[in-house]
């Protein structure tokens, strides 16, 4: 597995727990140097302990050697980074290809090459062509097999999928045929669990990718609008959510109104397919509008509570609960609190924030004035105003009493609709939540 990141990490873990002996390389000496000291450099649920288990017994390990890596292998996985390219959208391919040459210079021997990371169409062709120019003594298969994890429950969306997607270059016949058979076998246990596993092309797998993230994200956006229609009409976008989701053919997940969406996948990946179609010679419109919508809607929430401040937040004290894009992860990459927390410290307001497990991430990445707390009460000690941004379980068991004679102020903002707007009410808050009454 190249690259020991989010994807190369969970990925390696998995397949160690499936019984498959996995050589992790990373190349971060401070990643690394954590992986080989027991510590895990993410936060996802499960993930230690699968980490943990493996390498006591020897299935998994982690260096920074890619020969020895691989000398024995008979797949190796491309698991790197592929951010944004700067100024046109399109992914960035540069460690997918330079992980391509090292491996080609570094083989012995006919090896599976299958990309993890998520790529545009056509680069499993390119990683081919590459493979031939740099080693034309060596048959390489190729294939691509698109990650589909989400954080906070990636563990179990690798052990119970609702499929697994693996392209295969079949330009010939005997090469696909081996990649098949590797492949089958490594995930061999989830057909005793009869999860779907498809088997197709290069192209159409990388495609399928970007086409499920760019629909969830679509999702994401329209329930978004319709909350803003819900404060419009006077309707309850919790129950617009649950009469869509009854629908079989829409289903519930998804269908939560709340700041816009962030996080390593949706942004990159909105992008990168409106990229892809104009390189095809198309627009897809459906999604260049969802990307505008989401970065529209971030200033839209700090213009929400603003407004909620009585048109200044200018020395106001605001607590904030929650930092990271989503719960049960500490990935800041594309948080709506970002944008938001930025505005609001430009416009004068004095911020002191908690997250259970972004914080450290977060500081960085946003203005230095403001105030992390150790918990959720203390954030919201003395403050004028409340903000969720986070939906953290932890959160939605705050008593409103409590809370209020811990606040200074009554104005709350629930940017995730996570408590019930009566109970907050009830006990002496002004109490806005996202599409309802």
């Amino acid at each position: 597995m190249i690259g020991g990141g989010y994807v190369g990490l969970v990925s390696g873990a998995c397949f160690a727990e499936f019984g498959t002996d996995v050589a992790i390389v990373e190349q971060d000496p401070h990643k690394l140097d954590a992986l080989l000291n027991g510590r895990i450099p993410i936060y996802e649920p499960g993930l230690d302990a699968i980490v943990s288990k493996n390498t006591e017994t020897g299935r998994l390990t982690f260096g920074n050697d890619l020969a020895a890596a691989i000398a024995n292998a008979d797949a190796v996985f491309i698991a790197v980074g592929t951010p944004t390219r700067r100024g046109d959208g399109h992914a960035d391919l540069s460690y997918v290809y330079a992980a391509t040459r090292e491996i080609a210079k570094a083989a012995k021997n006919s090896l599976l090459i299958v990309t993890k990371s998520t790529v545009p169409v056509g680069t499993g062709r390119q990683v081919a062509q590459i493979l031939k120019d740099e080693r034309p003594d060596i048959e390489f298969s190729v294939a691509s097999n698109p990650e589909f994890l989400r954080e906070g429950s990636a563990i179990d969306d690798f052990m119970r999928p609702d499929r697994v997607i693996i392209g295969i270059d079949n330009t010939s016949p005997e090469q696909a045929d081996r990649a098949t058979e590797i492949m089958r076998e490594l995930y061999r246990p989830l057909y005793l669990i009869e999860a779907p596993i498809v088997f197709t092309d290069l192209e159409t797998a990388e495609l399928t990718k970007y086409a499920a993230n760019a629909f969830l994200a679509m999702k994401v956006t329209f329930i978004n609008e319709m909350a803003d229609l819900c404060e419009k009409v006077g309707a309850n976008i919790h129950d617009v959510a649950k009469g869509m989701g009854l629908d079989r053919r829409i289903n519930r997940r998804f269908l939560h109104a709340g700041p816009g969406y962030g996080g390593s996948c949706f942004p990159k990946d909105t992008r990168a397919l409106t990229a892809i179609a104009q390189d095809a010679g198309m627009r897809s419109r459906l999604v260049e509008t969802t990307i505008e919508i989401n970065e529209a809607r971030k200033s839209q929430m700090a213009e929400r509570i603003i407004a909620a401040a009585g048109g200044s937040v200018h020395s106001k004290k605001i607590g904030v609960l929650g930092l990271t894009f989503k719960p049960d992860t500490d990935d800041m990459r594309e948080a709506a609190s970002l944008p938001i927390l930025t505005r609001l410290c430009d416009e004068g307001a004095h911020i002191q924030a908690f997250d259970p497990e972004g914080m450290d991430a977060a500081r960085p990445l946003l203005p230095e004035v403001i105030d992390y707390r150790q918990d959720a009460l203390s954030a919201a000690e003395d403050v004028d105003i409340l903000v969720i941004l986070t939906e953290w379980n932890a959160f939605r068991a705050i008593d409103p009493k409590r809370l209020r004679e811990t606040m200074r102020g009554d104005i709350i903002i629930d940017l995730r609709n996570i408590w019930k707007p009566e109970s907050f009410r009830a006990a002496g808050f002004k109490y806005s939540s996202i599409g309802r009454p």
